[in-house]
């Protein structure tokens, strides 16, 4: 592994940390909130200039439904972006405070369901690179081999985290925040830091695995569809 590729995995996973401490708005403060926003938008401008030959290789892309799928993914992703970049704007009190205020109760909501479905996209964008994931973990941590008890603790210890995630999603009300409906339950950090960014986390794991674990089944009925194909046979004159 280069340094350079090392030093944008390092950025783009400091991106997804500023990305889960952005949720804890009422436990950072709205002026840290705003940094760590901010910040965030810094590297993922980094991170479209590291990879903007994916974008001019669109137009090549091949049109399979993992390929297309993930397109669409990326376009989700940036409109997302873009929803929480202006709103965030809008509604700045810190950092952009020589504006207007042009933000609203409205806009505020929209702020908050474009950060959770970037939380959400994100996780299923990574779900869809899990297996490069595990292949780099074991480069950096200079594991060989891949015993079978190795692997079914991992995905045993998977399985727990989903459905952990499920039971987060409930805790958090992440339907809710989906679907930007009125909700007057938020987290107490008074009582627990930790457990929110569990939660979080636990439910990042669970759209990760769901993703990872679909996208093999998708692939497996596509092997099956086309094996089970009949082979043309040729008469002889």
């Amino acid at each position: 592994m280069s340094r350079f590729f090392a030093l944008r995995l390092w950025l783009d996973g400091l991106a997804a940390v500023l990305l889960v401490l952005g949720l804890s708005y009422w436990w950072l403060g709205n002026v840290a909130h705003e940094i760590a926003g901010t910040l965030m938008f810094v590297l993922l401008i980094a991170h479209n200039v590291f990879n903007r030959r994916w974008y001019g290789s669109l137009p090549r892309t091949r049109r399979e439904p993992r390929s297309l799928f993930n397109a669409l993914l990326t376009g989700g992703l940036l409109l997302a972006m873009l929803a929480l970049l202006t709103t965030s704007i809008l509604i700045s009190n810190a950092l952009a405070s020589f504006l207007p205020p042009w933000g609203g109760f409205t806009v505020r909501q929209i702020h908050t369901v474009a950060a959770y479905w970037v939380l959400v996209i994100v996780a299923v964008h990574l779900g869809l690179r899990w297996p490069m994931l595990m292949g780099l973990a074991r480069v950096a941590f200079g594991i060989r081999d891949t015993g079978p008890t190795r692997t079914w603790f991992l995905r045993a210890f998977t399985g727990a985290v989903a459905a952990y995630g499920i039971w987060s999603c409930l805790v958090l009300g992440i339907g809710m925040k989906l679907t930007m409906q009125m909700s007057l339950d938020w987290w107490n950090f008074e009582e627990s830091v930790a457990g929110f960014f569990i939660h979080v986390g636990a439910i990042a794991g669970l759209v990760m695995s769901g993703t990872y674990y679909g996208m093999r089944l998708i692939d497996f009925g596509r092997r099956r569809s086309r094996d089970a194909r009949p082979v043309p046979t040729t008469v002889s004159p």
